[in-house]
């Protein structure tokens, strides 16, 4: 029987939860995700999850939030006067921002708090901080 390994392709069908049961994510209703092991494109913890799966097997996968999307990072919540912000725009929390770097990169943020002059953004990972919990079926793998 075939299974996972390192830099194989793979397709796997999944729904990502919260240790609340919330669901953050999930591939039903839409195609498997396809990725190759050992690349980096996916979150550490589940691609070891995956790893020895076999074609068709179904498997529950907890990944603690270090092998996820890691701790929440405090410099990256920043405050920035209103007076910073384009003048057309009405800040409210949830509302997602894009800002470049210096170097050109863009970083996604998201409001967390709107106050009388200014408001607090956070660069983090909306994952950040937290454990996830993936029930996974690989569907196919290409060796």
């Amino acid at each position: 029987m075939i299974q996972v390994k390192e830099n194989n392709t793979v397709k796997v069908n999944y729904t990502g939860k919260l240790s609340d049961g919330q669901i953050f994510d999930t591939s039903e209703g839409k195609e498997p995700i396809e990725f190759t092991l050992g690349q980096g494109q996916i979150i550490p913890g589940f691609e070891k999850g995956l790893m020895d799966m076999k074609l068709k097997e179904k498997k529950t996968i907890t990944i603690a939030k270090e092998e996820a999307y890691g701790e929440i990072n405090t410099d990256l919540i920043q405050e920035v006067n209103k007076s910073e912000l384009p003048k057309d725009m009405a800040p409210e929390v949830g509302m997602g921002l894009v800002s470049k770097t210096p170097d050109g990169q863009e970083m996604n943020l998201m409001v967390i708090e709107v106050k009388e002059e200014s408001i607090i953004i956070d660069g983090n990972h909306p994952l950040a901080g937290k454990d996830l919990i993936f029930d996974a079926e690989v569907v196919e793998i290409v060796q």
